[in-house]
Formats: C-alpha cells, structure tokens, sequence
C-alpha cells in the first residue's frame, strides 16, 4: 500500500476519532465523561508530577482561551526554560529529564490546554494562530525574555510554531522527536496503534503502543504509565493532529535561533529525513540521532538525551 493512502486512512480514522468523540460536547478537544473519571485522570497526574523528585510550584493563570496550568519549579535566577510536552503526556512526562534541566533553569513546563492535563479550555478548539497566543500570554504573564525552550513530539511542533512568529523571545529550542514539523508521520500503519487505542482503550492496546513508540517500555515509571493510560482511556479527543503539517521550507528559514533535533535510532515519527531537511533549511541548527531509542527518546535514553539537551543549552 502507498503511503498516500496510509496517510489518507490514517486522517480519515482521526476524522472518525474526532466525530465519534464529539457528538455531546460544544468545545474543548479532550473531555471526560464523568467526574470521576476526570478526579481519577488528575489523582494519576498528581503521583506522576510527585516523581520529579525536586521542589516545585503548581500555577493557574487566566488566558484568553481558558485557564493555563504551569509546573514551576528551579532557581529563580536561572535561565528561563519553557517545556512544552508531547500528545497526552502533559507536563509530567519530564520526570526523567527534570532534575538536570532544572539545576541551572528556571523551568516552566506548560500543560497544553487541548490536552488532558490542568489546563482547562473554555474556549471552541483553538487554530494554529491562536495556540501561538495562548502562548504569548503565558511567557508575557511571566515577562519571559530570551528565553529557551523545549518540545517533545507535538510540543516540538509548538515549539517551532512558536519559533516561526515575528518578535518572539525564544533564544535555543530543542526538538525531541519533533511530530509532522520536517516531515509527515514516517511509519503510519505503525503508529496506527496508537489511533486504535483512542477508539477501543485496553490495557493490551496500550502496552501494544508503548512497545510501538519505545524501545524500552520498561523504564517507564508505573505511576507515570498509569496516568498516561488514563489520559488515552477517559480523555475523548477531536484531535488537532489533522492541522498539524509540516513547515514549509521559508518557515523553516525564518527561524535563525540555534536549534538542537534529537530522534531516536528507531522512531516511527521521525527518521533521518527529518534531520536532513532540519540540516538543509535551519540556519543554525544542530541534529543527532539517539541509539537504541524510539519515539520516547526522553525515556528511553534519558542519560544522554539529557546530556545532549544540557550540553546544548549551557
């Protein structure tokens, strides 16, 4: 089968994703259908943020779309860094990666508010243009300048979409296993398991997915993979993924920050295109594959992902 065709299933099973979800709602992407089933998604959340291991703060702020969640935590005089996490992970996922981030960082690791996570939106799903808002709100709310940013998966996307707007205040950026930024989903029908969770949640499903985007699903901290289940079995998503496309080459070109692409050696997202078009049209760009990683670079390499990330910024 062609990969024009994969990728036409592959969007017409969001589409049905999207609708099927839909039909009692009037906004937000991801809902929970009960209370219980959102206090049981936020009990998850709370254990998992517990494995940082390291003092933090949790905060609201009000934006234009809603309410945004932020995990603070680092010296006060450190550099700002801003961690912007990948699909239906939320901000805990950077339980591996936190502790020497945030030695020398002033972290601000954002739930993305069409997600599962704190963030709440009040608003109808938000368009590319208004995401780059969202955001601008939060970094003027914190009077963040030059300041640096990481993204993971989707949240790499952001992150370049952020790094594409006229006058922003991003100084490095880097890109963990960036999704559908230099390129289309590399392996659709792989990555399929992953849509099948979304419509029939099973604990089998979810392990089948994990093995998918991991190479070592076992490093995966149990607490943390309950909440992300919880995330994929109760949250109901009309997935912005569809508006999700690659930047264009221009795009790519306008943006003169120094810039770190990681992926992993067996990622289904990404593959060493990417980095080749990252190399081709970033003007200041730097790109490694990881070794022995996947999708979930973070995790499964999270030692020389950190020093790579580390190195990078300092």
């Amino acid at each position: 089968m062609s990969v024009s065709k994969l990728l036409f299933r592959f969007s017409l099973l969001f589409l049905f994703v999207s609708c099927a979800s839909s039909k009692k709602i009037k906004f937000d992407d991801y809902v929970f259908k009960t209370k219980n089933e959102k206090q049981a998604y936020l009990n998850s959340y709370d254990k998992a943020l517990k494995l940082w291991d390291i003092p933090y703060s949790e905060e609201n702020i009000k934006t234009t779309y809603g309410t945004a969640h932020i995990v603070v935590a680092g010296p006060k005089n450190g550099k700002d860094l801003v961690l912007i996490h990948g699909m239906d992970a939320s901000s805990t996922m950077w339980y591996p990666n936190i502790k020497p981030l945030a030695k020398n960082h002033r972290i601000y690791a954002i739930d993305f508010i069409m997600e599962p996570g704190k963030s709440t939106l009040t608003s109808k799903p938000l368009s590319s243009e208004e995401i780059a808002i969202f955001y601008k709100e939060i970094f003027d709310h914190y009077k963040l300048k030059k300041f640096d940013i990481i993204g993971a998966s989707r949240g790499g996307w952001i992150a370049t979409l952020l790094a594409t707007q006229k006058g922003n205040s991003i100084d490095k950026i880097v890109l963990l296993s960036p999704a559908q930024t230099f390129k289309f989903i590399d392996k659709p029908r792989k990555t399929s398991s992953a849509l099948l969770l979304k419509l029939f949640p099973s604990e089998k499903k979810f392990s089948k997915t994990l093995t998918t985007f991991s190479t070592h699903p076992e490093k995966i901290s149990p607490i943390y993979k309950r909440q992300f289940y919880l995330a994929n079995k109760y949250a109901k998503s009309n997935s912005s993924m569809l508006k999700m496309t690659p930047f264009s080459d221009d795009e790519l070109k306008s943006i003169a920050n120094p810039v770190l692409v990681l992926i992993g050696d067996h990622d289904v997202i990404n593959s060493e295109e990417s980095l080749e078009r990252a190399n081709k049209y970033l003007t200041n760009s730097k790109t490694q594959t990881i070794k022995d990683a996947g999708h979930f670079l973070s995790i499964d390499q999270s030692k020389t992902v950190n020093n790579a990330m580390i190195d990078f910024l300092e």
